[in-house]
């Protein structure tokens, strides 16, 4: 008689459990392998620059050191804190756009144009209505209008891109510069501040128009709105029927529309959607921060979402946090220039290098994918947003 049977464990379990780990570690640790490369690339240009800081010798290894420190403490105050949550609101904003495109399998660049619409949507209706109404009709009315700007910004690549094909990326690099010169018209023409010397517009502030200051010195309403939204875009994302077409166009576009999914709705809400993110980051921005502009406005949150997005690998919640760092880099810019004499650019110089270790861990992934199955090079960039987000 054979002895009372043994169960043996199995032996790919641990394998198994290793790999999962993995799987669950690796959206986290490319963008922390790129925040971390991207400093100690800042600090050696700055090693290599100290000379020129009055003050340090050259080559001086403790000047990046004291520069991170001053940056650090120019966000651990209250009015750093603040100013963390005003600079990350816009880019938590538009980055969900971006996001939520990526997903898609979309890589909008009109976030400039999409964020310059909000706000003269927002501006027509603080110049119009304002003047007449209580701050309670004519904030909310602002924010829906702003949005809508946007969404109608974002609209017409979706429409494009639906019915003729037109690649997204080229149709909103254009359009940005027909929204820039746009809101330039409206801010010199029918926008513009009655018997002002030179062409600017109404101060918000006077036309009912202002966000409220919820918290410290200049925290407006527009961080709730923009943390609000995090949940909202997930709930869309994760728990909705169009979340999911969203992501399953995104993943593999023909076998959704095998599937009866109609892929151009699908691109055409997504563009809205984004644009809608993008106006009604550019609507807070001008209601809660800047509250009045001149024909030369103009910003950068467009092409930062970009890399909110693909730092947060296009999650709603990372882009949160992703949107938090950036801005705290922002907040803390200027403490790092008044105390250490190093640059607050350096800010922008670290957001591009991590932009770009993000964006070659990308596409090294998509070549050794393209190598495996060939693919076309027209696609490379939304397939490189498609990596960076963990889409294929």
């Amino acid at each position: 008689m054979s002895g009372p049977a043994t169960i043996q464990p199995r032996a790919g379990l641990p394998k198994a459990i290793a790999k999962a780990i993995s799987a669950m570690a690796q959206p986290i640790a490319e963008p922390l392998v790129a925040i971390v490369l991207a400093l100690l690339v800042g600090a050696v240009g700055i090693t290599l620059f100290s000379g020129l800081v009055a003050g340090h010798s050259n080559f001086d290894v403790g000047l990046p050191i004291a520069a991170y420190l001053a940056l650090l403490q120019g966000v651990a105050t209250p009015n750093g804190l603040t100013s963390t949550l005003n600079y990350a609101t816009p880019l938590i904003l538009a980055g969900l756009g971006v996001g939520l495109g990526f997903k898609a399998g979309l890589f909008n660049i009109g976030g400039r144009g999409q964020f310059l619409m909000g706000t003269v949507g927002a501006l027509l209706v603080a110049t119009v209505v304002g003047a007449n109404q209580s701050s309670y009709i004519t904030v909310p009315l602002a924010l829906l209008v702003g949005a809508a700007f946007g969404a109608a910004a974002g609209f017409i690549p979706g429409a494009l891109k639906a019915t003729s094909g037109a690649h997204e990326v080229v149709t909103t690099i254009m359009l940005n510069y027909v929204f820039v010169f746009a809101t330039y018209w409206a801010i010199s023409g029918p926008l513009a501040l009655p018997n002002a010397h030179q062409p600017i517009s109404a101060d918000v502030t006077t036309t009912n128009a202002a966000l409220p200051i919820i918290l410290g010195r200049d925290g407006h309403l527009g961080i709730l709105i923009a943390l609000a939204a995090v949940p909202i875009i997930w709930f869309l994302l994760y728990r909705t029927t169009l979340g999911f077409e969203i992501r399953a166009a995104g993943a593999n576009p023909d076998a959704a529309r095998y599937g009866g999914m109609k892929t151009n709705r699908l691109i055409v809400l997504t563009m809205s959607i984004a644009g809608l993110m993008a106006g009604l980051a550019g609507a807070t921005t001008l209601m809660g921060v800047v509250h009045q502009i001149a024909p030369g406005y103009d910003t950068t949150v467009g092409f930062d979402a970009i890399t909110v997005a693909l730092l947060g690998r296009s999650n709603p919640f990372g882009v949160m946090f992703a949107g938090l760092l950036l801005g705290a880099m922002r907040a803390g810019s200027q403490a790092m220039q008044i105390q250490a004499g190093v640059p607050s650019q350096l800010v922008d110089a670290l957001q591009a290098i991590i932009l770009v270790f993000l964006v070659v861990n990308a596409l090294r992934r998509w070549l050794d994918r393209r190598a495996a199955k060939p693919g076309s090079m027209s696609d490379m960039g939304v397939a490189v947003g498609r990596e960076a987000e963990g889409v294929v």
